[in-house]
């Protein structure tokens, strides 16, 4: 699968972009603030629905612009698609596959798929959870578009049951007797946790069904990350992925997930009330990275850091393609970040990808491996050199 031509209206920088792309290597080449990082960001947008930089879709609409198009028409095999997403900040998007009627953004996914190289990738290994989370979550995705289904449902669930346990929590401080029993009729004032079981219900199934899935996918990863790392670093592993739930047990199938989900909850209730948020669930749990017998985090050099964050997007990249549809590989940025070593081994692992996309600052920084397509990048404008 590759992407044959990208057209931008809108989006970040550019009033309009029109980018013929090749299979193999394309490099975007220019100074840092030109617009690279907007183009190969625009490719990832369509197949994740989200930037790898921002976390809403207001900073991608060029400023004065009241929504921005990303459109790309993509080729597998024999076959062409044109698809089309229209970013209405504060608004619903909009999805168009082959100029057809609307159909739901999601509808998109799975169309383009992406494994993205980046400076943030850093925060794999040394950040918070979520973006751990976040790392899984996009994957599972990428395997599976109707996840994006059920990640939308556990969201709204746990959103909503937020709330519930807001107003109870208020309401306790504010009004509720001493004493009175968590959750029931004398939680206080404006407290009705009537449905809270039924919230329980449907947080757990949701939620049983993400961590089945998460848990198949570390499951498919840990040989593969394992595998990178010593590409990347020759006998500086071994790495070890393990998942580390905020609902204990050695459950594994969603029925039993479930069970495990909804027992976490019961027990945490009367602390989940007290502090009015939800404290078990996949939206808590995080992924453990190991190197040798440590925690990567806390312990691993920014070298380790760096070779770690990288094996991860190569075991991504690694399994989606044995799944049967390569993804288009993109390198924002990366090869200024590393050393001649590290640089050298990624160009030679990921050069015989389908797609290829490079962002650099110079010339120099973009291994000879990676031969291909250059485009220039300056003041607004994508020339082909």
């Amino acid at each position: 699968m590759h992407v044959t031509h990208l057209s931008l209206a809108d989006f970040r920088s550019y009033a309009r972009a029109e980018v013929p792309l090749d299979p193999g290597v394309t490099a975007f080449v220019g100074p840092n603030g030109q617009g690279k990082t907007n183009l190969v960001e625009a490719v990832g947008y369509l197949a994740t629905l989200g930037s790898h930089r921002v976390a809403s879709d207001a900073p991608l609409v060029r400023m004065g612009a009241e929504r921005a198009v990303v459109r790309a028409q993509v080729r597998q095999g024999d076959r062409q698609q044109l698809i089309e997403l229209e970013l209405n900040p504060g608004k619903a998007n909009r999805a168009r596959i082959n100029r057809s009627s609307q159909v739901r953004p999601r509808d998109v996914l799975g169309i383009v798929r992406t494994v993205l190289f980046a400076p943030e990738d850093l925060a794999l290994v040394k950040g918070d959870p979520g973006e751990r989370r976040r790392f899984l979550d996009e994957l599972i995705t990428a395997r599976s578009p109707r996840m994006a289904g059920v990640r939308s449902d556990y969201e709204r669930v746990l959103k909503q049951r937020n709330t519930l346990l807001k107003t109870a929590a208020l309401a306790r401080r504010h009004g509720g007797r001493r004493g009175a029993p968590p959750g029931g009729a004398d939680a206080g004032p404006g407290a009705d946790l009537s449905t809270l079981d039924v919230w329980d219900q449907h947080l757990a199934r949701a939620g049983a069904e993400l961590l089945a899935q998460r848990m198949d996918l570390i499951a498919a990863l840990r040989p593969l990350a394992d595998k990178a790392y010593e590409q990347l670093a020759p006998g500086g592993g071994p790495v070890a992925l393990e998942y580390k739930p905020s609902a204990p047990g050695e459950a594994h199938t969603r029925e039993d997930l479930y069970a495990q989900l909804m027992a976490a909850l019961s027990e945490a209730r009367k602390q989940e009330i007290e502090r009015g948020v939800t404290l078990v669930g996949p939206h808590r749990d995080d992924l453990l990275l190991r190197l040798g017998q440590l925690p990567a985090k806390g312990y691993a050099s920014h070298g380790e850091s760096w070779s770690y964050a990288l094996a991860l997007r190569l075991a991504s990249y690694d399994l989606l393609r044995a799944e049967g549809n390569e993804p288009v590989l993109i390198l924002d940025d990366v090869f200024a970040e590393l050393d001649a070593r590290r640089r050298e081994r990624l160009a030679e692992l990921v050069a015989p990808g389908e797609q290829v996309l490079v962002t650099a600052a110079v010339d120099d920084d973009v291994p000879d491996v990676l031969a291909g397509a250059r485009y220039a990048v300056a003041g607004g404008t994508v020339e082909r050199v």
